[in-house]
């Protein structure tokens, strides 16, 4: 196949129409985006449609793409993603995001399943009791922070890692529905996403590659997201991990 003729089949896998025409005020950017988007990136790389679909609403989550994110969580569902999955994805957004913008997401989140039919609230995922949070978050990150900002101030050199070890890790990461593996990749494109956090994409690439992720599937995850979030994020993203994804020699 051509990749025209690659974009009608993916659009048509994903969305259950037709890829768009020459037609409307716009047809010939919308042709550019859909041939580059849907009939080459989404057949580069080895992630199936469900990663790469998770991979795009964590990316439009990211940027507040509300619109696209509404049509890619209606193609999530479409191509075998569970409502507790997307919601998942959405969720794990806040620490990263803050709450205002997750809270944008979860409401496209919630109008999509709501048009089709699903019934709210879904089944609570959390595992933690309230007590346990720093134990089982410290479990998934360690005491890194800790140790790299004991030269805070007092109560920050205590609170702020606890924080983010109980509300990070110990709210978020310890939740069913999304497993670890696939909940690392999708920080790995959020944090490339929101760009200047270069640091700490590469440290969730780490823990990427940790839960199972090959670099192949890391940089096919970043290359996909690069359509949404732009190319300078893919680079900066690369540039930053080149020494954990490069092919060894």
């Amino acid at each position: 196949m051509d990749r025209i003729e690659r974009t009608n089949q993916k659009v048509e896998e994903l969305f259950h129409q037709s890829a768009a025409g020459a037609d409307g005020t716009d047809g010939e950017f919308m042709q550019i985006l859909q041939r580059y988007i849907f009939g080459e990136l989404c057949y580069t790389g080895s992630l199936d449609n469900r990663m790469r679909e998770l991979v795009t609403i964590t990316v439009l989550t990211a940027i507040q793409a509300l619109p696209q994110l509404k049509a890619h969580l209606n193609a999530c569902l479409n191509v075998g993603c569970t409502p507790v999955e997307l919601r998942e994805a959405v969720y794990q957004c806040a620490p990263f995001l803050g709450f205002p913008r997750t809270l944008n997401a979860i409401g496209v989140l919630d109008e999509v399943l709501t048009a089709r039919g699903v019934s709210l609230p879904l089944p609570r995922q959390g595992t933690v009791a309230d007590g346990e949070r720093y134990e089982k978050g410290l479990a998934i990150y360690g005491d890194e922070i800790k140790v790299r900002y004991a030269w805070l101030p007092k109560p920050f050199d205590a609170a702020l890692p606890r924080f983010l070890t109980e509300h990070c890790f110990g709210d978020f990461h310890t939740r069913a529905g999304l497993d670890q593996r696939t909940r690392e990749l999708l920080t790995v494109v959020l944090l490339a996403a929101l760009g200047g956090a270069e640091v700490q994409v590469k440290s969730h690439v780490a823990g990427a590659l940790k839960t199972g992720s090959t670099r192949e599937e890391v940089v096919c995850a970043l290359v996909h997201a690069s359509a949404y979030m732009g190319i300078p994020r893919l680079f900066n993203a690369l540039n930053a991990c080149r020494e954990l994804l490069a092919e060894e020699q």
